[in-house]
């Protein structure tokens, strides 16, 4: 979720906690009984998701979306910045207080899509849901019931239906060319970053069935659709996979049902791998295939020829038939990009169509269209629930986490970004030197809990709340800094990095703080094929505005710390970590190249120079003596061990020790630069949110590394003592992070 931070923002917003958040509220009436005919409608919930329904709202015939509301009250700020929404709330019984909607998204977690649902329909609105409908059969009826009751719409988001080409799979078995259907297959094979990164601490993975439950739906209502309610299910679930914290998941799943006449198998595998999400349906006459990551749907069928001949005609045929589709995705795509056509990628699309029919029931006064229907939707969590009983796991309830401990001793040292790659191993090193530590997590921060050490507190913080951080910040001696964003505009940069940090120093001048440990990044150097060696005393890229948002955000942050520190007297070091790896790192690392996915690597440039790695038990070593050693306030460190592997060793070494063959491209920067350059002219064309960030060829061709990096001071001011040795880099570094790799794989 997004944080919002622009106080003439703040004040421009409707929401006022005196009088809205404990309101009483009536139910409205119906829409078909009012005489306006704009539909109003509302988001609950700003997640990820929350866009594309805005999106789809703003899309959609005679609605209009008039507020938003979320628990957390500066993402639905920002959220309503970003698409001008003039109300927002900070819980859905202030909203309907409020004012009178016709219509609420509800895209928030599944165990609360029963609770907010109702009370929605019981104030008389209409509600749109992300699927899964509900948790359990049970709460899925009483919806049904109560929006029957009502008179009014319940729909559910089984957009997957209304992909392009899974509805030419379905007019294609509607038209009966296929007779009667013998077999249908449904696979799901994409990895769920989500049990191998996290959150872990997420609905989806707290429970072993709770992954059917989310990723089901899309198949469940699909098999539904074309065939019907199954009469038998078989089903297993294994690949098991212990989470952090104490839950666990199972990655594959199979199942075997019978609709009448015709078996249906489903197939899930939520583990690294090709991506592949297909139907294929046989039938007396033909068959049909249905690839929904390609979106295109082929159909294939005997003629009249011989076989030798009819074999020749068929492979023309199923060729033409992707030639052409493939075709339109990528001109609708082109179009979408310019502006011509407002649809934009296939996965958008099925959520403009689905939305599109929901307000096309309520405009009518008519059925909703079977696809996404409270029925249907009810059936649909009918349906998972037996393929989770049928495996003999434990449907819903909570595996037990270990509880959470209160350290003997108060905390002295607050680490920001602890469930990061470096944190977790500063976390680990600290509590190894005998401190008492408190962790500031958004979550529950379960991978942490793993360390299973009675002198850890976990705390959920929020770093862009002054009182948060001020009841952080008690006790504490020393904070280490380490949180990162992953933001794709300037301005989210500034709203959800840069000014945190900023909040972050102001508390740690508040609250006394002895030293403030912030982690930047060598990308904010200019390190290609001009620069020579770099050391603390050389100046961060000066055509730092050019550079790429994560080198800039970095430098803006360190400029303003620096900044306090000369004004202020804030007592910060600052650490510049080179290209880490190591354990609970990606063996896939963007310092080498770009990676298309785990198979594909482009190499900055020729891939022949030697490279700033650093093992991260390294980093983490120099971070902690940031808090040991005296004098070093306003100072700067790289930590860069020796020059040991070029981008060709890195990639040589990681195939070797995977047994996997990389597709590895050595690129020249021109063409990264050119790539770059094109997407901007786009971008300019179409005047995209992000058009004013004009490519810079020396961005990508600092990528190279060239630059030789010496860390003399850090080495002597803090006794680092980096592996500098090329067999413990490769051990370690690459070892140790396909270690990981292939223990989330295997």
């Amino acid at each position: 979720m997004s944080d919002g931070w622009s106080a003439g923002f703040l004040t421009s917003m409707s929401f006022d906690p005196g009088s809205t958040m404990h309101n009483a509220h009536k139910p409205a009436e119906p829409l078909s009984r009012r005489s306006r005919q704009l539909i109003h409608a509302a988001i609950v919930g700003t997640g990820y998701i929350a866009d594309f329904h805005a999106r789809a709202i703003r899309q959609a015939a005679g609605v209009e979306l008039v507020s938003v509301c979320d628990a957390n009250l500066r993402s639905a700020q920002t959220f309503a910045a970003q698409w001008g929404i003039a109300q927002v709330f900070d819980s859905l019984e202030s909203m309907l207080g409020s004012q009178q909607l016709d219509s609420v998204h509800v895209l928030v977690p599944p165990d609360r899509h029963h609770s907010l649902a109702k009370t929605a329909l019981q104030s008389g609105v209409n509600v749109f849901l992300e699927k899964p409908m509900c948790t359990s059969v049970e709460e899925a009826n009483e919806l049904v019931e109560l929006a029957r009751d009502s008179g009014l719409y319940l729909g559910i988001n089984h957009n997957m239906q209304y992909a392009g080409a899974y509805q030419r799979l379905r007019e294609t078995v509607r038209s009966g060319v296929l007779g009667p259907l013998d077999h249908v297959t449904f696979n799901h094979f994409a990895e769920l970053g989500q049990i191998r990164f996290g959150p872990f601490d997420s609905w989806m993975l707290c429970a072993p069935g709770n992954v059917l439950l989310e990723i089901g739906p899309h198949l469940v209502s699909g098999l539904l659709d074309l065939v019907g309610a199954p009469d038998d299910v078989w089903a297993t679930a294994d690949r098991r996979v212990d989470l952090p914290g104490g839950s666990h998941v199972f990655r594959r799943w199979r199942v075997r049902a019978t609709v009448g006449r015709t078996a249906a198998d489903i197939n899930i595998n939520l583990g690294p791998g090709f991506n592949q999400r297909t139907i294929n349906v046989r039938g007396l006459l033909g068959s049909a295939t249905a690839d929904l990551d390609a979106n295109t749907c082929i159909v294939d069928r005997v003629g009249p020829l011989s076989d030798d001949l009819d074999r020749y005609r068929r492979s023309r045929s199923l060729a033409h038939q992707l030639r052409s589709q493939a075709w339109e995705t990528l001109l609708d795509y082109a179009l979408s990009k310019l502006k011509i056509r407002h649809r934009g990628n296939p996965y958008q699309v099925t959520i403009l169509d689905s939305v599109a029919a929901f307000y096309d029931g309520i405009r009518a006064d008519t059925a909703l269209d079977s696809r996404i229907d409270s029925h249907r939707g009810r059936d649909v969590i009918e349906c998972c629930s037996k393929i989770i009983q049928a495996t003999g796991i434990e449907p819903r309830a909570l595996s037990a986490l270990r509880p959470r401990r209160t350290p003997p001793i108060q905390p002295t040292i607050l680490v920001i970004g602890g469930t990061g790659f470096i944190g977790r191993e500063l976390v680990r090193q600290l509590l190894d030197a005998g401190y008492c530590v408190r962790a500031a997590v958004r979550g529950t921060g379960a991978v942490l809990e793993e360390l299973d050490n009675d002198f850890l507190e976990i705390a959920r913080v929020d770093i862009g709340s002054e009182a948060n951080l001020k009841t952080a910040m008690n006790g504490i001696d020393f904070v280490y800094h380490l949180a990162r964003v992953d933001a794709k505009t300037w301005e989210e940069n500034l709203r959800r990095d840069v000014k945190p940090t900023q909040l972050i120093a102001k508390a740690c001048l508040a609250a006394g703080v002895k030293r403030l440990i912030y982690t930047g990044t060598i990308d904010s150097y200019y390190a290609g094929g001009k620069a020579d060696t770099i050391t603390e005393q050389t100046p961060l890229d000066r055509n730092i505005n050019r550079r790429n948002y994560y080198a800039r955000s970095k430098a803006a942050a360190e400029e303003i710390l620096i900044g306090m520190y000369r004004t202020e007297g804030l007592p910060v070091t600052i650490f510049r970590p080179g290209i880490v790896i190591g354990q609970g790192g990606n063996p896939f690392h963007w310092g080498v190249g770009m990676w298309a996915s785990a198979g594909v690597c482009q190499v900055w440039g020729d891939g022949k120079n030697k490279l700033p790695f650093v093992l991260v038990a390294d980093v983490a070593a120099a971070l902690v003596r940031g808090i040991q050693v005296a004098g070093i306030e306003g100072h700067s460190y790289n930590l860069v061990d020796v020059p040991l592997l070029t981008a060709r060793d890195y990639l040589m070494e990681l195939q070797r020790r995977s047994a996997l063959t990389l597709d590895v491209r050595y690129r020249p920067i021109w063409h990264f630069y050119l790539t770059d350059l094109g997407k901007w002219i786009l971008k300019l064309a179409i005047h995209h949110p992000d058009w004013r960030r004009i490519p810079s060829y020396f961005d990508w061709e600092s990528r190279t590394q060239k630059a030789f990096f010496d860390c003399g001071r850090a080495r002597i001011e803090l006794d680092w003592k980096p592996a500098s040795d090329r067999q413990r880099m490769i051990d370690e570094g690459i070892g140790g992070s396909l270690r990981s790799w292939l223990a989330a794989t295997l």
